[in-house]
């Protein structure tokens, strides 16, 4: 019996030991993503862009092929570039310009091409190269800066156009791949995964980006980002960088976003935003705790733009949007892009937290203006009791002053600051105080009176203007 128990145990237990072993492996290479199939799939509806631009010399800040003259890579390019019918960018009259070459994709079998704005911006002309090597000269259907997609136009049909999927539903560590064509070598394929989603990177607050460690060069620019079934789920558009190469971050346009700003070029030639008309800044920790929330997320609204949609709200300076049409808002630079698709003229209901308390305010979104009509937004601002609790002086804000901020109301404006809650918390000489722990101020009389009335403890949010913008300073009054 024993001698049988013991032969058992000899082959079960290595058994036991190699199934171990085998679930706890890691992941061999005959498991991970193959990409050949896809890309084979695929490829036929990515597209090479290049560009003419007798200006281009005046152009040295974009990014595209960079000066390869002197480089140590130099003569490989150029024979490259020889072999492929082109020259190392020289300065003649007419030539490529340093964005001159992209990529781009097809949208549909009877020639629209969607790719960036940057890609073609200021271009004479523009040539689109086909998988085929079949080259037409595109027509530029429309552009939009702000979200940096242009949608092209050539005169072919029966076209391979690409499937469209959800970057909604992409997943941070989901697989994803870029074809492209980085410093002109065309169809050049790179994979990575999706890193983070609703990116916002500043100057660009209206587009939620994809961000990746997929590698993406200069000439990637306007290409499709696929997901594993064969999608594009975003176009290519950005990188950090310090060099001008890749260094792992990379930032996609989401197709959803892309597709229905092409539709809206197409259609009528300009991309029509939601707009609310409020300036609004990020909640800390110290400002949500002056705002009895025991959270920080939210976009605390610091001003209320004249004639605008909120100026015709119930919104108020120091509302603290949370929610929008039931999407919650977790940081500020949230906010935006959920406004912004938001059709002109659409009513939408804002959440925020006012008093410690939330309400529930419909509004009526209007049309987000032109980049220079909102150039007025920001304030420069200048120029007396000093207040033992807080540590500063004020004086009254003159006529020009209130002018120059935009003033609907009368301010105070600090003239002298020493050591006090208000310089810990930020305070500065020349801010112009709007507001106390949600009170109003317009004059040193209600300075006076909100001051008074705080007691030692207290944690406060002070409105300041400056020249960059309003905005809210978390204050303790000791």
């Amino acid at each position: 019996m024993y001698a049988l128990a013991d032969k058992l145990k000899k082959v079960i237990f290595p058994c036991i030991v190699a199934i171990a072993l085998w679930v706890s492996a890691p992941v061999s290479a005959h498991d991970r993503p193959d990409f050949t199939e896809l890309v084979e799939q695929n490829h036929q509806s990515v597209v090479n862009i290049s560009t003419t631009n007798k200006n281009a010399a005046s152009n040295p800040g974009s990014q595209g092929i960079p000066n390869l003259e002197d480089s140590p890579f130099g003569e490989f390019f150029r024979k490259f570039l020889e072999q492929q019918g082109q020259g190392i960018p020289g300065p003649r009259e007419q030539q490529f310009d340093s964005d001159s070459l992209g990529s781009g994709f097809i949208i549909s079998e009877d020639g629209y091409v969607l790719t960036n704005n940057h890609v073609v911006e200021g271009a004479e002309e523009i040539i689109v190269r086909l998988f085929d090597r079949r080259q037409f000269v595109a027509r530029l259907v429309g552009t939009d800066p702000r979200s940096d997609v242009a949608v092209l136009k050539i005169d072919a049909s029966d076209l391979p156009a690409a499937r469209i999927g959800k970057s909604s539903e992409l997943q941070v560590g989901e697989w994803v791949l870029a074809i492209g064509s980085p410093f002109g070598f065309d169809f050049s394929v790179t994979a990575g995964i999706v890193s983070a989603t609703g990116r916002s990177l500043p100057r660009e607050n209206y587009v939620p980006f994809i961000q990746t460690d997929v590698a993406i060069n200069p000439g990637n620019s306007g290409g499709p980002l696929f997901n594993l079934d064969g999608e594009v789920v975003g176009i290519n558009s950005q990188i950090y960088s310090r060099t001008g190469g890749f260094m792992g971050l990379s930032f996609s346009i989401p197709i959803e976003m892309a597709v229905d700003i092409a539709d809206q070029l197409k259609d009528s030639g300009r991309v029509s935003r939601g707009w609310l008309g409020v300036i609004i800044q990020e909640v800390t920790r110290e400002l949500a705790e002056s705002f009895s929330m025991t959270t920080a997320h939210g976009a605390l609204i610091s001003r209320i733009l004249p004639d605008s949609p909120a100026a015709s709200s119930d919104l108020q300076v120091g509302d603290i949007i949370v929610k929008f049409n039931g999407s919650r808002v977790e940081k500020s630079s949230s906010l935006p892009p959920l406004v912004g698709r938001v059709r002109a003229g659409g009513d939408a209901e804002v959440e925020v937290v006012r008093g410690g308390q939330r309400e529930k305010i419909m509004i009526t979104i209007g049309e987000l203006p032109s980049q220079s009509a909102l150039a007025g937004g920001a304030n420069p601002a200048e120029k007396s009791t000093m207040n033992s609790k807080l540590g500063i002086r004020v004086e009254p804000v003159d006529d020009k002053q209130r002018e120059e901020l935009e003033l609907t109301a009368g301010a105070v404006v600090v003239a002298e600051i020493r050591e006090g809650p208000a310089r810990a918390a930020g305070v500065r000489k020349d801010d112009v105080i709007t507001m106390i722990d949600n009170n109003q101020i317009e004059s040193i009389d209600d300075f006076n009176k909100v001051v008074k009335s705080l007691e030692a403890g207290d944690s406060v949010a002070i409105l300041v203007q400056r020249p960059q913008g309003p905005i809210f300073l978390a204050m303790t009054v000791e």
